[in-house]
């Protein structure tokens, strides 16, 4: 299929989302496993259950188009979760490795803003305001979780300092 239309757009870009936050519901646990800061272990379980909900919201939006999901692969996310992973591998257990999963963290919220923040915009052009009402809860939770990984950075940055 030829994406030659904005309504095209947003569909592929649906599709790109449901394949990244697949692939983060996937990576997120091994994250929670490899977290020692027990405020770290929690944000990482509240995201997890976020991400759950984010999927249901995408489904959502496929229903509300009148469109079937397709399964593809987001290759972006595929990358950014890729390099995560290595750094979990390098670095040793405890605040270094922290302060490691945050900054690969704060790479996937950073990404999905930026989706997110795109699809709203694709729906609101095409008077598609119960999705991109979806999107933007989904676009504030993002916005969120990447605060609140900045607030913990602060303080586990400093412990992985002092180690």
């Amino acid at each position: 299929m030829t994406v030659d239309t904005i309504e095209k757009l947003l569909v592929e870009e649906l599709n790109d989302l449901r394949s990244a936050e697949t692939q983060i519901t996937k990576t997120l646990p091994k994250l929670i496993e490899a977290a020692t800061a027990p405020d770290l272990k929690m944000a990482f379980e509240h995201h997890l259950k976020e991400t759950e909900g984010q999927i249901g919201r995408l489904e959502q939006a496929f229903e509300l188009l009148g469109v079937k999901a397709k399964s593809k692969t987001c290759d972006g996310m595929k990358g950014i979760l890729s390099e995560g992973s290595d750094m979990l591998h390098l670095t040793k257990t405890g605040e270094v490795r922290d302060a490691a999963l945050i900054s690969a963290a704060q790479r996937v919220e950073h990404y999905e803003m930026a989706a997110y923040g795109s699809v709203r915009s694709y729906a609101k052009q095409l008077n598609q305001g119960e999705v991109a009402r979806l999107m933007q809860e989904t676009l504030d939770e993002e916005k969120a979780a990447d605060k609140k990984l900045t607030e913990l950075s602060t303080k586990i940055n400093t412990s992985a300092k002092a180690a």
